[in-house]
């Protein structure tokens, strides 16, 4: 991620925030975070791009805005039945779907906004955001708010650490390590429990 970042500079950052915003993987955060590192210049390396904080700043956000309005148009164009039929791939329920509808029922905007705060359901709240219909212009607002809140705080904590990025993240490579570890277990239990609500409303289905 570091090398990518520091030859592709705007353009990667780009890139991992939007697919972020779509649900994929891709360690948005620390991308965004080392992005500040590089726009402090107290970073050495062989060779990267010159950034600029507000620029990191603008970028970021933009990303995560523009994977954001993929995300809502699959739940807005392809609505439920598409969303339905794609579901299974990630895991998501008829259950699931129930929930956003009656949560975007009450309390739509909040949920987008400080949705995209809490990790994991900020990668999917604007799927649910389209299922539930909610306003374009009240999406993009909220949406583009919280994305700009986040992408500041994380791209700041990077330009503040400056070169102390790397010596600090090592202080945290056992308790990565552990982490990961404790991730792992976690998530084959989550995967379990969803394969088996999955097998569950399918057989209630047929």
């Amino acid at each position: 991620m570091e090398h990518l970042l520091a030859t592709w500079g705007y353009l990667a950052l780009f890139g991992v925030c939007l697919l972020a915003s779509l649900g994929i993987p891709v360690g948005s955060e620390l991308a965004i975070g080392y992005a500040g590192v590089l726009a402090s210049g107290q970073l050495v390396t062989g060779h990267h791009h010159h950034l600029q904080l507000a620029l990191v700043i603008l970028v970021a956000t933009v990303g995560e805005l523009c994977g954001s309005l993929i995300g809502y148009a699959i739940g807005r164009f392809g609505g439920r039945p598409l969303v339905e039929r794609v579901g299974k791939y990630v895991l998501l329920t008829q259950k699931d779907l129930d929930r956003a509808e009656i949560w975007f029922a009450g309390r739509g905007d909040s949920v987008v906004f400080f949705g995209r705060f809490i990790p994991l359901v900020r990668s999917f709240i604007s799927i649910a955001a389209g299922i539930g219909e909610m306003a374009l212009w009240k999406f993009v607002a909220f949406t583009a708010a919280a994305c700009a809140i986040w992408c500041a705080g994380l791209a700041s904590i990077g330009y503040g650490l400056g070169s102390s990025w790397r010596h600090i993240l090592s202080y945290f490579s056992y308790v990565g390590y552990v982490a990961a570890a404790l991730a792992v277990l976690v998530i084959a239990g989550f995967l379990v429990h969803r394969l088996r609500q999955l097998k569950a409303e399918r057989a209630q289905i047929s």
